[in-house]
């Protein structure tokens, strides 16, 4: 009777295996039929996809020849330019760890190649152009045309303060208006939190250029290169918005410790003092007092909802995300990156990052006095130092040419004879 069981059970666990087996080839199929289904155009259009600067993109392969094994990126900035970016080592194996990507750094460092995929992370403004899936022989398949639009000058609008988005604009022929996204989650728990919305520019015309692909057909955004040129003066003046609000919502009930670990606690709470458990993992810096930091949330993008904490303060955005006040020495940017200019011993604390509505991570921070250490260009104070030199030299021949200028005027005016 048990061999007998035991039988069962083996066949139906090769029955199982054996699906397994289907399924996944059959998942492959799927994949590579992907391709076969999605015809390439016989003339190369451009699909139009906006974002956000700071943020990650990707930009998938949609069409490629059954025969094709890999794939080739090119980044163009515009149309029929010569200075043509290849964004691939042509084997399409090119794989980059977006936590070692940095600010600003060159598009070349910062792009990822998976699944005939290119994956831009942290995208500047000068990252926006035409962005090319081919092969290295310059056989094109698919086209995208994207527009990074800048963070820096976004119109923030504060929802609790009775402040409202920017009004549409229409002229006789394009209409200029934001798009907004889905809110985000309420970036904490169990305390207030808050809520943002991103919205981009995107102009309506029919005059756009019909080589560009959008749905609808006559709505891109405004940094699309089909968008003519004689349009572009009133829709630079357009900016990206974003809109915050509060809210409020429980946090999930986190599972307890188990009774092993639970009961060890107590027993070492009743020999001595029970250790200091932190909430989150707690990461130990130290910062020289002056200089600048900029602290990242880990596993954060700009799209999600993040906040920040000072002990037991909370850093709010209606009060420290940038551009609320003229001159901020701590603030939030758009890319949910909190900065600390010129560090004082004041900023010495623990800062704890919110993501998604959960604690998930501390900043212990420490400030100390200055070593000795030899300066370089690279460094920001260095480069601010030498900046305030020269617009201060540059004030002072203006003036200092300008008296003469005005003393010399003077002197001919004065020993011009009279007629």
């Amino acid at each position: 009777m048990v061999d007998r069981l035991m039988e069962m059970r083996l066949v139906g666990i090769a029955i199982l295996l054996g699906m397994a087996d289907v399924l996944h080839a059959f998942a492959i199929m799927e994949k590579e039929d992907v391709f076969k289904k999605t015809p390439c155009p016989a003339f190369l259009m451009f699909d139009n996809a906006a974002y956000l600067a700071d943020m990650s993109f990707e930009l998938p392969c949609k069409c490629k020849p059954e025969e094709v094994t890999s794939v080739v990126w090119y980044f163009q900035k515009s149309m029929g330019s010569r200075q043509t970016k290849v964004l691939t080592d042509f084997d399409g194996t090119m794989f980059l760890d977006s936590g070692h990507i940095r600010v600003g750094s060159d598009m070349l460092k910062r792009f990822s190649i998976r699944m005939f995929s290119l994956i831009v992370f942290q995208a500047q403004v000068k990252d926006s152009g035409h962005y090319l899936c081919g092969t290295k022989k310059g056989d094109f398949f698919y086209g995208y045309d994207v527009d990074v639009q800048p963070s820096k000058a976004v119109t923030v609008a504060f929802e609790d303060r009775s402040q409202h988005p920017q009004k549409d604009h229409t002229e006789k022929h394009f209409s200029v208006f934001t798009t907004f996204w889905d809110w985000t989650k309420c970036d904490r728990c169990g305390v207030r939190g808050e809520q943002r919305r991103i919205g981009l520019c995107y102009v309506k015309s029919a005059y756009l250029y019909p080589r560009y692909h959008a749905v609808p057909t006559d709505v891109v955004s405004c940094g699309s290169r089909s968008v003519p040129g004689r349009f572009q003066g009133t829709i630079r003046r357009r900016k990206p918005e974003v809109v915050i609000r509060s809210c409020l919502t429980p946090c999930v009930k986190t599972k307890g410790p188990e009774e092993g670990v639970l009961s060890i606690s107590n027993l070492i709470a009743k020999i001595g003092q029970k250790p200091w458990l932190p909430k989150v993992p707690i990461q130990f810096h130290k910062q020289q007092i002056g200089s600048g930091l900029i602290i990242a949330c880990p596993g954060a993008r700009p799209e999600h909802a993040v906040a920040w904490d000072k002990d037991s303060t909370r850093l709010y955005r209606t009060s420290f995300l940038t551009g609320v006040k003229k001159s901020m020495r701590v603030f939030i940017d758009h890319g949910n990156h909190l900065h600390i200019r010129f560090t004082q011993l004041d900023d010495r604390g623990t800062y704890y990052c919110w993501r998604e509505g959960q604690m998930v991570a501390g900043f212990r921070l420490s400030v100390g006095f200055r070593g000795h250490r030899r300066r370089t260009l690279d460094d920001p104070e260095t480069r601010y130092a030498i900046k305030a030199i020269l617009t201060s030299y540059v004030l002072i021949t203006m003036v200092f040419v300008g008296i003469h200028v005005s003393r010399c005027c003077c002197y001919v005016f004065r020993c011009t004879p009279m007629e």
